[in-house]
Parts: structure tokens; C-alpha cells; sequence
């Protein structure tokens, strides 16, 4: 699965890299991204790459209360086209969640060693994501998410057993095209996990593992 993440970088940074045209006043560096939190997410509108926040835990629009939204933070990439909860929003309602690092726990001989997995550069990347929205009887709006998984790669294998699927930068921009729905083009995008050689770990910080935690304190490496 994936249940914490890393933004560390700048609003322009990210601007930049996504090429989006609107900022958005809350946007902030963040080292212990958590579910159940509002996240950066981009859309594209039909013209143009747009930054927003979705609160992420996936609420199905027929969800009869929002409990369900903490059950669906990762949507598995074999069953994503198939559950009633994901396969609309895979047609026409996918995002990019952006990130420069994700946390993963490995099994150790006294317990459990937080580990920061990234690009060996460090650059952000773009984990595939899917969206929609659930209104109350009361007519209140929240707009949520969910990011899809796969299985390890090499890098991975030994720290867990999922891993979010990372898109490749050329096919972000058909992932986002609301206009392409090619549940099996789709598919090719996301069945299989990001290049392991492209990809570094180092164990980070016990402190991650409370919510409350989010320093860059967290993203150093320790011995």
C-alpha cells in the first residue's frame, strides 16, 4: 500500500514541473503526507493542468456517509477497473497526486524501520490517482481521492509488497486526457511498477510514524 508520502518542494517547483497555470494559496512543503489529509492533486480541465486539494480516502459518490473514504486511500491496480467503487472514476476521473518520496515500513529483528523510497535523483514525480465527488443529504461537497497500487519492484521487494504505481513522465499527460477512456490503453499506464534501477531507499526517522510529526527532520537519513 501507500500510506504516507513526501512534497517537499516549492509551489514554483511544482508549477513548473506539472506546467500548471493557477496556484492555489494553500499549498506548502509537507514531509509526512497522511491519509484522511487534503493533498495536492492535479486535473486537467480539457485545456490546461490545474493544481486543487482532495482529501485523500476515495468517497464513492454513492456512498451513503463518508466512513468508507478511510478504507479506500490505495486502489489496487488488478481490480481497478472491475470495482464499483474506482472503474468510473478510471473512465473519466483520474489525477496526478505529486511527490518527491513515499514511506514504507520494513519488517526488522526489533521491530519496524521506516524507509523514504524516491527517485535517485530526488526529482518529484506523479503517482496515478483517481477522484470523485460525494455530496450529503445537506448538499456539503467533499471532493476525495484514492492512489493506485502495484506490485513491488526489486527496490521494494523486501519492504513491502505494494508499491504506488509512479506514471512515467510522457504518459501524464494521456493519463490526465478526460477525453481518452480506453479502460485498456488506460491499463498499459499503470500495470507495471516504475524501473527499480531508477529508484534509491534509505531508512529514515521512527518519528514518521506519528501523523503529527511533519518536519524535514523526517526525510534525513539515519544510520
Amino acid at each position: 500500500m501507500c500510506g504516507r508520502y513526501t512534497i517537499t518542494i516549492t509551489e514554483e517547483e511544482l508549477m513548473l514541473r506539472f506546467m500548471l497555470e493557477n496556484s492555489t494559496p494553500v499549498y506548502a512543503p509537507r514531509y509526512n503526507v497522511a491519509p484522511g489529509q487534503m493533498v495536492p492533486a492535479i486535473i486537467n480541465d480539457g485545456k490546461q493542468n490545474k493544481l486543487g486539494q482532495l482529501r485523500w480516502g476515495l468517497i464513492p459518490s454513492w456512498a451513503k456517509d463518508t466512513k468508507i473514504g478511510y478504507k479506500m486511500i490505495n486502489a489496487r491496480v488488478e481490480t481497478v477497473a472491475e470495482k464499483p467503487a474506482y472503474r468510473t472514476s478510471l473512465v473519466s476521473k483520474r489525477c496526478i497526486i505529486p511527490a518527491d518520496g513515499f514511506y514504507e515500513w520494513k519488517i526488522i529483528e526489533d521491530g519496524k524501520q521506516p524507509m523514504r523510497i524516491l527517485l535517485k535523483g530526488g526529482e518529484l514525480f506523479g503517482m496515478a490517482g483517481l477522484y470523485d465527488t460525494w455530496v450529503s443529504p445537506e448538499g456539503e461537497k467533499i471532493s476525495s481521492c484514492s492512489i493506485i497500487t502495484t506490485g513491488p519492484n526489486k527496490t521494494m521487494e523486501g519492504i513491502h509488497d505494494r508499491m504506488p504505481v509512479i506514471l512515467r513522465k510522457e504518459d501524464e499527460a494521456t493519463w490526465l486526457d478526460r477525453s481518452i477512456q480506453d479502460v485498456k490503453l488506460l491499463q498499459t499506464l499503470i500495470e507495471k511498477p516504475y524501473p527499480d534501477e531508477k529508484m534509491r531507499v534509505y531508512p529514515v526517522t521512527k518519528a514518521v510514524g506519528n501523523v503529527k510529526n511533519d518536519s524535514a527532520e523526517n526525510i534525513q537519513e539515519v544510520s
